[in-house]
């Protein structure tokens, strides 16, 4: 399935009391918390990176491949064309690409929970990194509007991805370790500055 994506993070400090504001204001959980492993894919010369493209095997309650295309920024939030499917067997998908001359770039986790309100997703998202809520949904006043709601500060929406904010972390600690993986950070704490955000539930 090929969509337009338009999403926006924040960083948390407190996720349970996100996740109760979600359930007052009738928000329907839609996913139990699942740990998420993604492999990030890309050719030998690194051709997608550098195109600012994105190739994604994910598995969590299932395992699907993701494409994104390269991002534009609209008033903070983050629009792309994506492409998304569900695959039977995530080792059998993963061997498909290595054969197509694709190979796991980077390793990423998160813990993520969802919630739906209407047309928009919010999920609650634990990284290495830290705490963030992401908020998707079919427009920017949409997207605006639940922040809102959730009481959220908007100028400290985040416009760049994990992916991004896991390099600024690498940069600013020195960390040597190419995988964002629980198991990496586990004697590592990173603090808001480090990813060059602020709490936007302060």
């Amino acid at each position: 399935m090929a969509f337009q994506e338009r999403e926006i993070k924040f960083y948390i400090q407190d996720l349970p009391a996100l996740a109760k504001r979600l359930q007052i204001c009738g928000a329907d959980l839609t996913r139990e918390r699942t740990l998420e492993r993604n492999l990030l894919l890309d050719t030998a010369d690194r051709r997608l990176k550098h195109n600012g493209s994105l190739l994604r095997l994910r598995q969590d309650d299932r395992a699907r491949v993701t494409f994104k295309e390269k991002t534009r920024v609209e008033n903070g939030i983050r629009a792309r064309t994506e492409i998304e499917f569900t695959v039977d067997n995530f080792a059998v998908a993963q061997k498909l690409f290595e054969a197509l001359g694709y190979q796991a770039t980077l390793i990423y986790e998160k813990y993520r929970v969802v919630y739906r309100l209407g047309d928009v997703e919010v999920t609650l998202d634990e990284l290495p990194l830290g705490n963030f809520v992401e908020i998707e949904a079919p427009n920017n006043a949409m997207i605006e509007g639940v922040a809102q709601m959730l009481g959220l500060d908007w100028p400290k929406g985040i416009a760049i991805n994990y992916l991004g904010l896991f390099d600024l972390a690498r940069s600013k600690l020195g960390l040597c370790f190419n995988d964002l993986t629980f198991e990496n950070f586990q004697d590592i704490k990173v603090l808001p500055g480090d990813l060059g955000v602020a709490p936007a539930d302060s």
